[in-house]
């Protein structure tokens, strides 16, 4: 990973909870210089205290990103700290979910390089995804930078519209939440047949991360890989019947739940 550019400019890193730490924590394995980073968050952790990074020092003139990283509740009061950075060629990439570019865009500069992304939980363990999309300031060389950034916690996609990005955080973003929902009914599921609890949910755990491993690692698309585990007449035929149904199972459910997510999304970003 070429981090020149930002270890001459400096990268602020605005906000560093879950998510900016999973990044933060991929740059420095990456070989970015912690002395290059300036960290602005009102309680540092003592894993952040203990990274060598500047922590809430004052900010590079002209630093070649500014990540957001704060919660979306507390953007708004966030901005105003690093707005004197708009309008130049600080490139601004915010992970917050809900808000689109041109707020942004009205908060920090019309001309500024604005790339709005949505990374996930798994970032944490290198497994996430990020979808990105640049404004039309935002230059190819910053594009890819910024997909380098978040290619730290994991794979990367682009978008061809903004508009896509509520449907990209109701599927990936909000999407491990459904994962680990899953997890618990169907550990839940294990102990009323009778397992205990906690070898259900060892099960449940290590099936769903075994499968999900499989899927994005088989040649086979995953309606394949469910055929080929499918005996006609067989337990997953039972159990695919009623999870397939198309009233009460998942053709049913999980659209309307992916629907809710990304209408909400619209809504926080109105």
């Amino acid at each position: 990973m070429d981090f020149s550019e930002i270890s001459a400019r400096g990268l602020v890193l605005l906000g560093c909870g879950k998510m900016g730490g999973a990044l933060l924590a991929g740059w420095l394995r990456g070989g970015l210089n912690p002395a290059s980073v300036f960290v602005v968050d009102p309680m540092p952790s003592e894993w952040l205290r203990a990274q060598g990074v500047h922590i809430n020092q004052p900010l590079p003139e002209n630093p070649a990103f500014v990540l957001l990283a704060v919660k979306p509740q507390m953007m708004a009061a966030a901005l105003p700290s690093v707005a004197s950075h708009g309008n130049g060629t600080t490139v601004f990439l915010s992970i917050a979910a809900g808000w689109p570019i041109h707020t942004f865009e009205t908060a920090l500069g019309g001309q500024s390089p604005i790339i709005r992304a949505m990374p996930n939980t798994p970032a944490a363990v290198g497994h996430g995804i990020s979808a990105l999309i640049g404004n039309a300031h935002t230059t190819a060389a910053q594009l890819d930078l910024a997909e380098a950034l978040l290619s730290a916690v994991g794979q990367t996609v682009r978008l061809d519209d903004e508009s896509q990005m509520d449907a990209v955080t109701a599927v990936s973003g909000s999407g491990p939440a459904y994962v680990f929902h899953l997890i618990e009914t169907l550990a839940a599921a294990g102990s009323a047949q009778g397992l205990p609890a906690d070898l259900a949910m060892k099960l449940a755990r290590a099936t769903v991360a075994g499968a999900g491993h499989l899927a994005e690692s088989a040649d086979e698309d995953p309606a394949q890989l469910r055929i080929n585990v499918t005996s006609p007449g067989g337990t997953t035929a039972a159990a695919l019947a009623v999870l397939m149904d198309p009233d009460t199972g998942f053709p049913n459910l999980l659209p309307r739940a992916v629907k809710a997510a990304a209408d909400r999304g619209r809504e926080l970003g109105a």
